[in-house]
């Protein structure tokens, strides 16, 4: 793992910060197995649809945001998780300023 400290209790959310106009992001581990990264979406900014190898799973942490899977579209809310499957489109918005943790398994 690197960016975050070890033997700590940590808010994730506190851990990356909005910006006014961007996709904030920051890769908390990545290998060939799997990826952990922090996001924070400003109001309206988005990734847009794509495909990923390997399973995406996604926790809002902070706000609202929109994904999109297959052309469904989805709010998720603090607290909510949901996977975007291997090989399916998909895209990510901030509906409002909008914060999560994706992890993929590769």
């Amino acid at each position: 793992m690197k960016n975050i400290k070890k033997s700590e209790v940590l808010t994730l959310k506190d851990l990356v910060s909005y910006q006014e106009g961007q996709v904030v992001s920051k890769t908390l581990a990545q290998n060939d197995a799997v990826s952990v990264t922090l996001f924070a979406f400003a109001e309206k900014e988005e990734i847009s649809t794509h495909q990923s190898n390997g399973d995406a799973f996604v926790t809002c942490l902070d706000g609202v945001g929109k994904i999109t899977i297959d052309d469904v579209d989805y709010s998720l809310h603090e607290g909510e998780s949901i996977v975007m499957p291997a090989g399916h489109p998909h895209a990510v918005s901030g509906e409002e300023n909008f914060k999560m943790l994706l992890v993929v398994i590769f």
